[in-house]
C-alpha cells in the first residue's frame, strides 16, 4: 500500500467519473479514476447517441474518446482494468482495495454505474455468448442475415432493434405491454421498418438452444396462449440494476438498490458521493451523468476546502 493519500478517488470512468475528475482536477484536486475495464463506460458500446447537446448524431465510442481526450489535459491519474474488491467508506480516509493494490483518499465519488438486468428464465445465462447477448453493438454483426429478439419497450430495446436490423433479416421486438415506453420519434422508425415484427403482450418463459440458441417459448400474458418462435439470438433490454455490491451495509439506498444522495451529489456518509446510474435519479442519460459528475466534482472541492479551513482553526 502506497502513502500516498489522493484528494477524491473516482470509482467508475463512465461519462459521469470522467465528468467529476474534470471538475475535480478543475479544482486543483489531486484525483484518480478507478475502473474494472478500460474508461469509457456504457456508452463505448452505445450505436449512436441523439440527445446529447452540441451533436445532432454521435457514436457512443466517439463520445466518450472525446471525454477522455478532454481529460487527458489534466493530471487525472487512470487506473484502468483495476478489479476492486474492498472497499471502506466510513473512515475519515477512505481505503479502495483492488487484486493489485491498495488506494486511499479524503473523498470517494461512486460512479461505478449499471448492468442489464437479466430475464431470469431458463436457458439465459447458460447460453450467454451462445445466442443470448446484453450488446447489440458488440454482437449484432454475427447476426448477419439471421433472425434475432429484442426484449423490451424502452429507448434502448428499440434502438437496438433498429441497430440489428442493419445485419439481421428479420428482428422481433417483444414486448410486455399493448405500448411502448420509448420516446415517440424511435417508435416511429421500428413501425416503419419493415424487417421489424412487433410481438406485444407477451413475455418470454424459455431461450432454447442445441449448442446455439435456436428458438424462444413465449406467453401471450392476454390470452395465456405459450407459443415457440424460431430465432438465432436473443437482446434482453428490460432495464437496469445498480453496481452497488462493494458498497453494501455503508451507504443508504432506496428500495430499488439505486444509492440515495441529496441534490449536491451527497450520501450518507461523510467525504462520499455518487452520481451517474448508481444514484436514484429521475432519469438516467448520459448528459444527466456528465451534469451529476460537474455537481459531485465542485461539491468535493468544496468540502476539502472547508475541511483544510477547519483544520485550521483547530490547530489555532
Amino acid at each position: 500500500m502506497s502513502n500516498k493519500i489522493f484528494d477524491c478517488i473516482i470509482l467508475g470512468g463512465g461519462p459521469a467519473g470522467l465528468s467529476s475528475a474534470l471538475y475535480c482536477a478543475r479544482g486543483n484536486l489531486d484525483c484518480a479514476i478507478i475502473d474494472i475495464s478500460s474508461i469509457g463506460g456504457a456508452p463505448v458500446n452505445y450505436c449512436e447517441i441523439e440527445n446529447y447537446l452540441g451533436f445532432d448524431k454521435i457514436k457512443g465510442f466517439e463520445l466518450c474518446e472525446k471525454f477522455e481526450n478532454h481529460i487527458n489535459n489534466f493530471n487525472i491519474t487512470k487506473l484502468e482494468y483495476e478489479e476492486i474488491t474492498k472497499v471502506d467508506l466510513k473512515s475519515n480516509i477512505k481505503t479502495i482495495t483492488t487484486k493489485n493494490s491498495t488506494y486511499r483518499a479524503k473523498t470517494v465519488i461512486i460512479a461505478t454505474g449499471a448492468k442489464p438486468k437479466k430475464l431470469n428464465i431458463k436457458g439465459e445465462v447458460e447460453n450467454i455468448g451462445k445466442g443470448v447477448s446484453y450488446c447489440a453493438v458488440c454482437d449484432g454483426a454475427f447476426y448477419k442475415d439471421k433472425v434475432v429478439m429484442v426484449v423490451g419497450g424502452g429507448n434502448s430495446a428499440l434502438e437496438e432493434a433498429l441497430y440489428l436490423t442493419t445485419f439481421a433479416k428479420k428482428v422481433y421486438l417483444m414486448h410486455r405491454r399493448d405500448e411502448f415506453r420509448a420516446d415517440k420519434i424511435i417508435q416511429k422508425r421500428v413501425q416503419e421498418n419493415k424487417k421489424i415484427e412487433l410481438i406485444l403482450n407477451s413475455i418470454p418463459l424459455e431461450i432454447m438452444a442445441d449448442k446455439t440458441v435456436n428458438s424462444v417459448k413465449i406467453l401471450n400474458n392476454q390470452t395465456n396462449k405459450e407459443k415457440i418462435i424460431k430465432i438465432d439470438g436473443i437482446f434482453p433490454y428490460i432495464g437496469i440494476e445498480p453496481n452497488i455490491e462493494l458498497f453494501l451495509h455503508q451507504v443508504n439506498f432506496d428500495k430499488f438498490g439505486f444509492i440515495i444522495t441529496d441534490n449536491t451529489m451527497k450520501t450518507n456518509l461523510e467525504g462520499v458521493y455518487a452520481i451517474g446510474d448508481v444514484r436514484n435519479t429521475p432519469l438516467r442519460q448520459v448528459i444527466t451523468a456528465v451534469s451529476d459528475g460537474a455537481v459531485a466534482g465542485v461539491e468535493v472541492s468544496k468540502y476539502l476546502l472547508n475541511l483544510k479551513e477547519t483544520m485550521k482553526e483547530k490547530e489555532v
